[in-house]
């Protein structure tokens, strides 16, 4: 009943946003999809997010208690939820946002950090045994940054590390049904991933310049480009993300899981959930 809720929701979506798009048409004036939000630093060179029409955020225990209404209300499309690091820490949160961004009716999705001091196999066990499989959840998300903070220092070279990425990305993928999200930052993607094929959905960090700026052959699909946001509902900065199209391709993800520029050649595998 949810996701069916949901699907009514987005398909009233299109058509308000066609109304918006022709009234910025007509008026000349670029439209503001989420007008309920705001940057304590904006910064110019991310300017073209904000006309994107679709618009979510990213948590963890560090924005505190979060009143999920309220980021609802202000007209949050989506969430990427902390779940786990490593092989051993719950996000303390997790379950409460979890369950919380559901009864708001905001499509989720929970996201691990990768230890590379860790084994893969580890990981993917600890995020089965900490993330339910939830049917109406968006495909979850693999963190991969280098762990500047962490007193491990790894010797891996590039193959060891895309290995453990592989490990991941098919263990996330067996464990909930969907092609995993990969999340990264600019450092990672040009020492690691940069030239690697791959099929996943990509959410990049990009907060001074757009990704096509920063990341060589590498189209987003999500699109971090704040970690000072400001919404209602969320006590202090929060990172603000867009969706890279249309209202329909939105739709067509949510139904999926998978990115609709790779949805043919995915469906065609069995790897997306219109095509089982």
């Amino acid at each position: 009943m949810w996701r069916d809720a949901w699907v009514e929701r987005l398909s009233q979506g299109i058509a308000l946003v066609s109304i918006i798009a022709l009234v910025a048409f007509v008026s000349g004036c670029a439209t503001n999809y989420y007008p309920m939000k705001g940057d304590s630093r904006p910064h110019p060179g991310v300017a073209r997010a904000h006309t994107l029409p679709i618009h979510g955020i990213d948590v963890s225990r560090h924005q505190g208690e979060i009143d999920w209404q309220a980021v609802a209300r202000a007209g949050t499309r989506f969430a990427f939820i902390k779940a786990t690091d490593g092989g051993d820490y719950l996000d303390p949160l997790f379950q409460q946002n979890w369950r919380l961004s559901r009864e708001a009716g905001i499509p989720r999705a929970a996201y691990h950090f990768m230890y590379w001091c860790r084994p893969a196999d580890e990981q993917v066990a600890w995020f089965a045994a900490n993330v339910p499989p939830d049917p109406d959840a968006l495909p979850p998300v693999l963190d991969l940054e280098w762990n500047n903070g962490s007193q491990c220092r790894p010797t891996l070279s590039r193959d060891e590390v895309l290995e453990k990425v592989r490990i991941m990305l098919a263990g996330m993928e067996a464990h909930t049904g969907k092609v995993p999200i990969i999340y990264t930052d600019i450092n990672f993607h040009r020492d690691i991933l940069e030239g690697v094929q791959l099929d996943n959905p990509m959410w990049l960090r990009s907060v001074a310049a757009e990704p096509r700026e920063r990341y060589r052959d590498r189209p987003f699909t999500f699109w971090q480009y704040t970690q000072t946001g400001t919404v209602p509902g969320v006590r202090g900065d929060v990172d603000r993300n867009a969706w890279y199209g249309s209202e329909a391709e939105w739709i067509q993800f949510f139904l999926t899981g998978c990115d609709p520029r790779l949805f043919q050649r995915l469906a065609a595998q069995e790897r997306c959930a219109a095509s089982r």
